[in-house]
């Protein structure tokens, strides 16, 4: 893996360890929304808010724009398509580990009911 898509993932995944920020993106995917807006919502303040649109627009996930004294929040560029990758990569290897461990289990079963009928014979 590059360098850079590391990078790119643990800003996303560091991004997605909060629940607020989930919660956030969730919002998001509804309608856009200003921080204000989104720290009502959440019922914190507006600086904490600010705080959490900006780990989320660092990682990709949000963008903000600002018109007068209002900053807009709309989802992000990233479309998790590297986050996916990654996470079916790792899914694919665990299942094919599952299902060599099912054959090793399977062939034991096997084994042993071999063994038994022939300490009864």
């Amino acid at each position: 893996m590059v360098h850079h898509s590391a990078a790119r993932l643990d800003a996303s995944f560091a991004a997605l360890s909060d629940a607020t920020r989930r919660g956030v993106l969730q919002q998001l995917g509804r309608a856009d929304a200003s921080i204000t807006d989104l720290a009502e919502k959440f019922r914190m303040s507006l600086k904490g808010m600010k705080k959490h649109v900006g780990v989320l627009e660092r990682a990709g996930l949000v963008s903000t724009e600002k018109v007068g004294r209002v900053r807009t929040c709309t989802l992000g560029p990233s479309r998790l398509e590297a986050e996916t990758a990654w996470i079916d990569g790792y899914r694919r290897l665990w299942s094919s580990r599952f299902d060599e461990l099912d054959d090793v289990l399977e062939e034991l079963k096997r084994k042993e009911k071999v063994d038994g009928r022939k300490k009864r014979q």
